[in-house]
């Protein structure tokens, strides 16, 4: 158990700091936060630029909100995961995948999105392929595997 949480972790502690484990969540949570502030640092920008259709339209607004939304939710699921919650690992694979996804559709899709939002994306891409490498790779997959 964790001392905040009643439920019962489901990686015990010393895997959990194992340097190998250790250096992984390290990465993940960089990379996470990473995300979040550009993120944030987008949806102000948003706010602050002109409202002309070419520069900011209900697309990038709506985008901006689920990108914070979505990196929010990354963030605090790896600081959950880096504490062994299988849930939270889960969904932090979950949630990598969906973005990039989504991210690669705004990127190759004409239109809607203006070219700095593009790019911006592409950089909030770059942040989750590493979230995704590591949540995907050998050592944490066989850190959170069903015993």
């Amino acid at each position: 158990m964790n001392a905040r949480s009643p439920q019962p972790l489901a990686v015990a502690d010393e895997n959990l700091h194992h340097p190998r484990s250790l250096t992984a969540f390290r990465g993940t949570k960089l990379l996470a936060g990473g995300y979040l502030g550009l993120s944030v640092l987008t949806l102000m920008a948003i706010a602050l630029l002109p409202s002309d259709a070419a520069t900011v339209n209900d697309a990038v607004w709506i985008r901006g909100s689920i990108v914070v939304a979505s990196a929010l939710l990354t963030f605090v699921s790896a600081v959950h995961a880096a504490r062994g919650s299988r849930r939270a690992y889960r969904r932090l694979r979950i949630i990598s995948g969906v973005m990039l996804v989504a991210i690669a559709a705004i990127i190759a899709v004409p239109g809607t999105f203006p070219l700095w939002m593009k790019i911006e994306q592409g950089a909030c891409g770059l942040f989750l392929i590493g979230v995704a490498a590591l949540v995907n790779g050998r050592h944490l997959r066989s850190l959170f595997a069903a015993r």
